[in-house]
């Protein structure tokens, strides 16, 4: 299995994405490159095995319109997000724009973390952004844990 370059994935997309919409910083970007790997290993736009999660971090539609529907009336991220959309996209505005748009997809994710009152880990630190990916990512009915092989990814977002 092969999937994008670490560090260039991290640069080139992770950071551009969250300081366009200004919720960057060190911290922020180990841990939305760390959900991605986590969630796609940088391999898979859609769930493997048939269900509903899309794009590199995985987001199901229905988180990503609930993000809409109940936290986007900030109209500064509200625009900020809208950015993000492609109209050279072949996928409609929507869930599906996730599959294709890497910096969109980036952006909900970031958002589902800034929308939970949890302050973000240490930039440094693995074993918390795992446990905040858990808590507030994957959240107790995802299949995810917090473990050796989990922590091990985000330390490796860490060190990208």
């Amino acid at each position: 299995m092969t999937g994008l370059n670490l560090p260039q994935f991290k640069a080139e997309i992770v950071v551009p994405t969250l300081n366009a919409i200004g919720l960057g910083g060190d911290a922020a970007v180990n841990l939305l490159t760390g959900t991605a790997l986590v969630e796609s290993g940088l391999v898979y736009v859609q769930q493997n095995g048939g269900g509903p999660a899309l794009g590199l971090w995985q987001m199901e539609p229905a988180t990503h319109d609930d993000i809409w529907a109940t936290f986007l009336s900030d109209s500064r991220l509200n625009s900020l997000t809208r950015t993000m959309l492609s109209i050279r996209s072949n996928r409609p505005a929507g869930p599906q724009q996730m599959v294709g748009n890497v910096s969109y997809a980036c952006a909900m994710a970031r958002l589902k973390y800034y929308r939970a009152p949890d302050p973000l880990p240490a930039a440094n630190d693995a074993l918390g952004q795992a446990h905040t990916w858990k808590r507030i990512y994957n959240t107790s009915l995802g299949a995810g844990d917090v473990d050796p092989a989990h922590v091990a990814l985000f330390r490796q977002a860490i060190e990208a």
